[in-house]
């Protein structure tokens, strides 16, 4: 299977979120199935076949996240990030200040969807492959 040090190398080469499409075939490759990432930290929970698991480490030190979601300020930002203008990080403090808790990627749907807090869906996104 798959390690986290494995994933981490393919993410480096993540500059912005336009980089992101080539990311997810890259790890998909490696046998990731779906990844739940946290924004407070940025630890990632990723799947694979046969209940195989691995969690990487937090990433950075804890962010707030807001209690109320503000979707259409997120979408913004998204849009910000996905266009390139917008770092790895910038794109967490974002997600932390408009209520975004984590995402989670489903590698056989290729879609990313955003929660809030209360555990609610706040965008669902396709992701291009």
């Amino acid at each position: 299977m798959f390690t986290v040090e494995q994933i981490e190398n393919a993410h480096d080469k993540v500059k912005t979120g336009a980089d992101f499409p080539n990311y997810i075939q890259e790890i998909k490759k490696m046998g990731v199935k779906s990844f739940e990432t946290w924004v407070k930290d940025s630890h990632t929970q990723y799947f694979g076949e046969t209940d195989f698991t691995t969690t990487s480490k937090p990433q950075y030190e804890d962010l707030t996240i807001a209690d109320d979601s503000d979707k259409k300020k997120f979408i913004q930002q998204l849009k910000s990030h996905q266009k390139g203008e917008t770092n790895y990080m910038k794109f967490c403090q974002d997600c932390a200040e408009t209520g975004i808790e984590k995402w989670i990627v489903d590698l056989d749907k290729f879609t990313c969807i955003y929660y809030d807090k209360a555990g609610n869906e706040i965008l669902l996104e396709e992701i291009p492959h």
